[in-house]
């Protein structure tokens, strides 16, 4: 750690949400459906939401891919970083929740800019053209990731934008004894992530850690 380094505190997060763009009452409305709707609550934070919007911004991103749609939350958060012909095309395995997020993006300010795949991401990134997107955004089944990895190198083009979360494990990073399952997934993902050359990234202690990359 260099002398310049600081380490990040509950405080210095706190102080950072404090300060950082939050919900909008359709995005508070969503979650609260959501949960009512017993799926889980485990979107991005808002902070995390407006960094991703920041940087697709930065990166003049229009084509996303996202793998883990959930309750479409990150979707349409980054949906709305995008321009007017933007467009988001997010995969989701559960039905039940794939059926909530189209409800809810139905009713939203992108709603033309989202499309929602079902499916494995394993069979449906394998339809997405190469060099077809500007982003990815990579938030489901951690042991898929080095897979989700793999195709979204060949489908996001370069100088493209990758975005991966729960590179800090659900807080358990650094236990000796997990209690999630995923745990060691994760790990053996971040470091695949940091060899990789042929992205340059690092991760963000944001969220529950997000990586940030740019295809080379």
């Amino acid at each position: 750690m260099s002398a310049q380094s600081t380490v990040v505190t509950e405080q210095h997060f706190a102080y950072l949400a404090e300060r950082t763009r939050g919900d909008d009452e359709f995005l508070k409305q969503l979650k609260q459906a959501a949960e009512k709707a017993e799926i889980p609550a485990i979107w991005v934070s808002p902070e995390q939401a407006s960094v991703m919007q920041i940087l697709l911004k930065l990166n003049r991103a229009r084509e996303v891919i996202e793998v883990g749609t959930l309750a479409g939350y990150s979707a349409i958060v980054m949906a709305r970083a995008l321009p007017k012909d933007g467009r988001v095309r997010t995969v989701e395995l559960e039905g039940r929740h794939a059926d909530f997020a189209e409800e809810w993006i139905a009713k939203s300010d992108v709603a033309g800019r989202i499309d929602v795949h079902r499916g494995s991401g394993r069979e449906v990134l394998k339809t997405f053209p190469d060099q077809s997107a500007d982003a990815c955004f990579l938030d489901a089944d951690k042991s898929g990731y080095p897979l989700y990895l793999k195709e979204c190198l060949r489908i996001v083009r370069p100088g493209g934008l990758f975005l991966v979360d729960n590179a800090f494990a659900f807080g358990q990073l650094f236990d000796a004894d997990p209690t999630d399952s995923e745990v060691p997934a994760i790990r053996a993902f971040n470091d695949l992530m940091a060899a990789t050359p042929e992205v340059h990234s690092v991760i963000l202690p944001i969220g529950d850690g997000c990586w940030v990359g740019v295809r080379q």
